[in-house]
């Protein structure tokens, strides 16, 4: 491929379901960008598709076949103009279906599992010669390592996900995490910091640390040790230009005391957990193999709670798990009133292939969107009070970009909310006390009251 072909060429990714993916969209994006593929902002305009997708969503495979079965036209088309265009599908579908997805869907060139992202220059320069791949091997350490080579810049930004670990050892009746991401492995806390560096120097003040269980990391220490979550967001927090940190998604069993610590004595680490229950119910959590009861699980909300109060606490729920009664399902709606979450992810119960509670009798498909219909009513009605509760306060925001409307600029809250403000642009990028007075269905309100100052809680109370 001589220097005018590389200029030529245009990749186009479409990202599908968890924070991961949309980190891991990133780093292909740049290992394509350092071979010579420019990345565009529609499939019609590039020479390589890929889709990179997620199993956890209902039917996930076959919205993906819907989606090729589409782009298969457009290949079509630029092929009768005489222009070679790859499809590819990455990510957790194209781990679990594998040689499958070339077989129901002979339009696409290349398969590749999300731990081998770091192999796909070379993949696709195979595919661009003729041949289809497949590629789903296991490689973690090898993906950890191209991680920790420098990445080109992208776009402006101020906030930036960075992967800490992968894959998960739990092994959840309904997940397939560990099976398409594989099992727990952790970077070197020596990796991580670096790349935090990398994006202080490039301008980022927010940082979340990404992994399928996140607070089960134990990366090894400068010490030779393996370190876990808590003593790594310690490390973190003096990096010079890291002002805000974050981290999700979390398993109730990995809250350990250090981790707890952290949220008491770090100001950097923001007043948010997202903590996934799935079930307020103990018999459902024990058919999930959650390995936690509710009882547990509110204990970690208290103990988190005394250390940092003000949380805002985040989760997930399953509903229409198999064998779920209308008594578990109405422990699950106490725990939302229990717990007070400021938002949280719902979904009926689906199966996932090769999952222990695929092969189990399902519940009828009007009582799961019944049962969902109402848990989200509750879910709503608990961010909207802990949204008014917010009223009053002054909070430090990160400003990110402008807003809908002429004059406005849009960050973030140390709860992760969005704050609208009629502000100056010229304070996108930057951190500042916002006084907040109103709330809508899905945003704070407020104007700016001063800058952000490092002698100030991320939070205060208005006198």
């Amino acid at each position: 491929m001589n220097g005018t072909e590389r200029e030529l060429k245009r990749v186009f990714v479409r990202t599908y379901g968890c924070q991961m993916n949309v980190y891991d969209s990133e780093r292909i994006t740049d290992a394509l960008e350092s071979s010579g593929y420019a990345p565009v902002d529609t499939p019609e305009a590039a020479d390589l598709i890929l889709l990179n997708t997620c199993h956890i969503r209902e039917k996930a495979a076959e919205k993906v076949y819907s989606e090729i079965g589409r782009l298969r036209r457009l290949k079509d088309d630029a092929g009768d103009a005489g222009r070679e265009v790859l499809i590819g599908v990455a990510g957790c579908v194209a781990q679990a279906e594998g040689e499958e997805i070339i077989r129901r869907a002979p339009a696409v060139d290349l398969v590749v599992g999300p731990q081998s992202y770091q192999r796909l220059p070379d993949l696709v320069s195979k595919a661009r010669a003729g041949g289809r791949v497949v590629e789903t091997e296991f490689a973690v350490r090898e993906k950890f390592a191209a991680l920790d080579r420098p990445a080109p810049r992208r776009r402006e930004r101020y906030a930036a996900f960075l992967t800490v670990q992968e894959g998960c050892d739990k092994f959840c009746s309904f997940c397939v995490v560990p099976y398409t991401r594989g099992a727990e492995v952790s970077r070197s806390v020596a990796a991580i910091a670096a790349e935090a560096r990398r994006l202080a120097a490039e301008g980022v003040r927010e940082v979340t640390l990404l992994g399928q269980n996140v607070n089960a990391f134990h990366g090894e220490g400068p010490d030779g040790r393996d370190w876990g979550l808590g003593r790594l967001l310690f490390h973190l927090a003096g990096i010079p230009g890291i002002d805000r940190l974050r981290y999700t998604t979390s398993h109730p069993r990995d809250m350990d005391d250090a981790l707890i610590a952290a949220h008491r004595d770090l100001d950097v680490l923001m007043p948010y957990l997202h903590l996934p229950v799935q079930s307020g119910s103990d018999r459902v959590l024990a058919a999930m193999n959650r390995r936690h009861s509710r009882a547990d699980y509110l204990r970690i909300i208290e103990r988190v709670r005394e250390a940092r109060p003000g949380m805002a606490i985040a989760g997930d729920f399953i509903v229409g798990f198999p064998g779920e009664e209308e008594a578990d399902f109405a422990d699950t709606m106490r725990i939302v009133e229990d717990v007070g979450y400021a938002s949280a992810f719902s979904f009926k119960y689906s199966p996932r292939p090769g999952t222990p509670a695929a092969n189990r009798d399902q519940l009828p498909e009007p009582v799961k969107t019944e049962r969902l219909a109402r848990l989200q009513e509750a879910i709503l009605a608990s961010q909207a009070t802990f949204n008014a509760s917010r009223v009053g306060m002054v909070a430090e925001v990160l400003f990110e970009r402008p807003g809908r409307h002429p004059g406005q600029i849009v960050g973030r809250s140390p709860w992760l909310s969005p704050v609208q403000v009629s502000a100056d642009a010229g304070l996108i990028g930057s951190i500042a006390r916002v006084a907040i007075t109103d709330v809508g269905p899905n945003s704070l309100f407020g104007h700016v009251v001063g800058k952000a100052g490092l002698d100030r809680p991320a939070v205060e109370a208005t006198a």
